[in-house]
């Protein structure tokens, strides 16, 4: 173990990241994503109940379009991508009999920690006001067809690169009929052994205006989960007792991606959303959320609920439907812009730390993590209990002791002098070679980024 002993007053600038490479969000074409998302309405529905074997309609010839593409954006960079088909037989409430439920997946490996994954995601399926309707014609323009065109334009900017940590760009099936698709690709994942850092799920992400005429071109929602849907019992207490409701990793990745959206004026400002979803309403991140996994979801910040769910009509002179003209493909494409900045930012960080602080009956404070692969240097942060972000400038900053070695020290430890910590939270993050930090990991009950472990059985 390697103690630092630092007075709370030897503050260290975070230094300014190296120069960045070619910003593969400046590929990003609005033009691409609405032909994609004319492509996938061509279908005629996507509902997940809809034809698996038609040639040109229906939810199995929709799954073998995303496929071909896929296909051809991996012959584009020289086989970069491994595209798979997960699929399972699922019955539910939506679904009254035994169903095909497919996934698009396209893998492109890490070159230095292959099995650290980011994972971007949108829902192939769609859905008209009645939600068992599987023959009428169900557009899913910008639910989800705007998601699965951000993920495959995605695949595009990114796979022009090579990346030290994987990618994982991800189409699902079943969201409307009850988040099948999500479940499936969260069970591969764990099936995998992946170590998921981040899942980027992207649902309704393609208008900037609503029902009622009130636009905004110029936000885009992040949710996060509060306290995390797979604490056990202990760690609901303990957070109870010593806090961490503010601080799960879905809620630091938040934090992060709107810093991150700072950096570039021209985009989107990150609306932080402090709930898992929209009220009384679901997406493809929750069944990540359910086992641990870092999820947020990204979605516009104004609804548009007469071109959503809706049966093509035209009722009272108001038009309904998901339909294509009623899409903003320059607010789609700055969406875009922005998850791809957080992918290629995400795979060139480290993992977040797990972060332990004792200050009990103490005038000091000592903040301790594990090491993580890749890391160069830490980063201690620390806020008020009642202040929703990080300080703007770093406690202190530590090198990796190792960090050229074999292998990371073991473990940290830095003594906070004179620092009470009953009225702070803590956080560390991970910084690369090149200076790019992790998000912030808190020193709370449940605030590492991996799953709790299954509590054992009485």
């Amino acid at each position: 173990m390697k103690h630092f002993f630092l007075p709370f007053t030897a503050l260290a600038a975070l230094a300014a990241p190296a120069a960045a490479q070619d910003d593969p969000a400046a590929t990003v074409s609005a033009e691409r994503l609405r032909a994609d998302v004319e492509r996938l309405v061509a279908f005629g529905t996507r509902h997940t109940l809809s034809e698996q074997d038609h040639p040109t309609r229906g939810i199995g010839a929709s799954i073998r379009w995303g496929e071909a593409t896929f296909q051809g954006i991996s012959a584009q960079c020289g086989g970069c991508l491994e595209v798979v088909v997960p699929e399972r037989l699922v019955e539910g409430a939506r679904i009254p009999q035994p169903t095909r439920l497919r996934n698009v997946v396209a893998i492109q490996r890490g070159t230095e920690r292959p099995n650290e994954v980011v994972i971007v995601q949108g829902h192939i399926d769609s859905r008209v006001t009645d939600v068992m309707d599987f023959t009428s014609d169900a557009p899913g323009a910008n639910d989800d067809g705007s998601g699965t065109a951000l993920v495959i334009e995605a695949a595009r900017a990114l796979s022009r690169q090579k990346h030290p940590t994987t990618i994982v760009y991800a189409l699902l099936s079943g969201e409307e009929q009850g988040l099948h698709g999500g479940r499936l690709l969260a069970d591969y994942a764990a099936e995998q052994g992946w170590q998921v850092k981040a899942v980027l799920n992207n649902d309704i992400v393609g208008n900037s205006c609503g029902s009622d005429g009130y636009c905004d071109p110029v936000h885009v929602r992040v949710f996060s989960e509060g306290p995390r849907a797979d604490l056990t019992d202990a760690l609901r207490a303990d957070q109870r007792r010593n806090g961490g409701e503010n601080d799960s990793p879905g809620r630091n990745l938040s934090r992060w991606l709107d810093g991150l959206a700072g950096e570039f004026p021209s985009g989107l400002d990150v609306r932080q959303i402090w709930r898992t979803d929209r009220m009384g309403r679901g997406g493809d991140q929750i069944p990540f959320l359910e086992k641990g996994y870092p999820a947020i979801r990204f979605s516009v910040a104004v609804e548009d609920y007469d071109h959503q769910h809706q049966d093509l009509r035209d009722e009272d002179g108001v038009t309904y439907g998901d339909t294509v003209d009623e899409m903003d493909f320059d607010y789609l494409a700055k969406v875009t812009q922005l998850n791809v900045r957080a992918l290629a930012r995400l795979t060139r960080t480290p993992m977040p730390p797990a972060v332990k602080v004792a200050a009990a009956v103490s005038t000091d404070t000592e903040v301790s993590w594990d090491a993580v692969a890749g890391a160069q240097t830490y980063v201690i942060w620390q806020r008020r209990t009642d202040e929703p972000a990080w300080w703007p400038e770093p406690v202190m900053r530590i090198p990796a002791v190792g960090a050229d070695d074999a292998g990371p020290a073991p473990h940290y430890a830095a003594i906070l002098a004179g620092v009470r910590g009953d009225d702070w939270i803590f956080g560390v993050s991970a910084c690369s070679a090149d200076d790019l930090c992790s998000p912030v990991s808190s020193g709370v009950p449940a605030g590492a980024f991996a799953p709790i472990p299954a509590a054992p059985a009485s």
